[in-house]
């Protein structure tokens, strides 16, 4: 970003390191989402008035977002992302007692982990079998007592910080000038099949334009977006009840992760946990899982779509620093803007060219 000019893009969208050490990756544990310094950086090239979303931990966002804030941004907002497919990274307090005290548990049922053995997806179905682990007694008092503790709870959502440079002037001024400092309400309005008044869309009563519970009377262009987001899951509608309030997009799936990458090898990953320690017994640590688009945090393109488009003017610039395996940019070009993007590592940045340059191909093939 050192060698890009002062107010040079139009808007950031950035899915940085959460820094949790995930996956035992080096790049998510070196502290560069709280380094001020690298905020200023991306503040002194977006144009002013001009936002930046960017994703981070349940447990770490805090500081990513006092980071942004001390780099002279203003935090507007917080967008939750919401999923349901999760996996609890767990200590057993129970079984941890027991190896400590070096006693052997006994096995006594299975049960399924609700993954297919092969799969992509935290669902039933997918070619290669259930997957299936050990139900095992306490073989201790003390484990006995500890029986059901834990030391996690299932993480079902990622906070998106929502930010924006200090305006110059008055919002009016800022846009006519630079073009940035709004939202794009209309065009990231959420589709509804509601009615009001016991009448259809747009025959309700309500007076033209009215707004009622973020709906438009007069107008098909669906519900005022929300600060939540989620992904379409059973366990998310059902607990919300009412999930066409809220955008929702689900967890990229293959066919997302590996457009473009039909020339590259699959990889298998693997964290390096084992079964004791915390997450080591999580089934997503398998290493008979080889992926083409091997970054272990790959966002959906369609949600990389709708929050560019919520912040990016009309023929916009987005920048990404964290560009990863190219999401961002993909649902930029997708969209219709220009993109920059920053990655360190070689491996991921030939996948983001490679996934970048079939948006663009596709982009194209939709224009001609």
């Amino acid at each position: 970003m050192k060698e890009m000019p002062d107010n040079s893009v139009d808007s950031i969208v950035t899915d940085p390191p959460y820094e949790l050490g995930f996956m035992g990756k080096s790049w998510d544990a070196s502290g560069i989402a709280f380094n001020v310094e690298v905020w200023q950086e991306a503040l002194r090239v977006l144009k002013p008035g001009g936002h930046l979303l960017a994703f981070s931990g349940s447990r770490t966002y805090h500081r990513m977002a006092v980071a942004i804030e001390d780099a002279g941004f203003q935090i507007r907002d917080q967008i939750m992302w919401i999923y349901g497919s999760g996996f609890p990274k767990s200590l057993d307090i129970s079984k941890a007692i027991d190896k400590a005290a070096g006693e052997e548990r006994k096995v006594i049922g299975e049960k399924i982990t609700g993954r297919a053995l092969g799969g992509s997806n935290w669902k039933d179905g997918d070619a290669g079998g259930q997957e299936m682990v050990s139900i095992t007694a306490p073989a201790t008092q003390e484990a006995q007592t500890w029986a059901g503790w834990g030391t996690a709870l299932k993480p079902a959502h990622e906070p998106i910080v929502v930010a924006r440079k200090p305006i110059e002037g008055t919002v009016a001024a800022n846009v006519l000038t630079y073009g940035t400092s709004g939202l794009n309400i209309d065009g990231a309005r959420v589709a509804t099949t509601d009615s009001f008044g016991g009448g259809a869309k747009g025959t309700s009563g309500f007076a033209a334009g009215y707004e009622h519970d973020g709906w438009v009377q007069g107008s098909d262009a669906g519900r005022w977006p929300a600060n939540v987001i989620h992904d379409g899951s059973d366990e998310v509608v059902e607990y919300f009840g009412e999930p066409q309030r809220f955008f929702y997009c689900a967890k990229a799936n293959k066919k997302d992760r590996n457009d473009g990458l039909d020339d590259f090898d699959a990889i298998r990953v693997h964290d390096g946990r084992k079964a004791g320690n915390p997450g080591g017994s999580n089934p997503r640590n398998r290493t008979n899982d080889a992926k083409v688009n091997h970054h272990p945090t790959v966002k959906p393109t369609d949600l990389m779509r709708y929050l560019c488009r919520l912040i990016t003017p009309p023929n916009g610039v987005v920048l990404d620093p964290f560009m990863g395996s190219g999401s961002t940019g993909k649902g930029a070009i997708l969209e219709g803007f220009d993109f920059i993007g920053i990655e360190q590592d070689a491996d991921y940045m030939k996948i983001a060219q490679a996934r970048i340059e079939f948006a663009i191909n596709k982009s194209s093939e939709t224009l001609f």
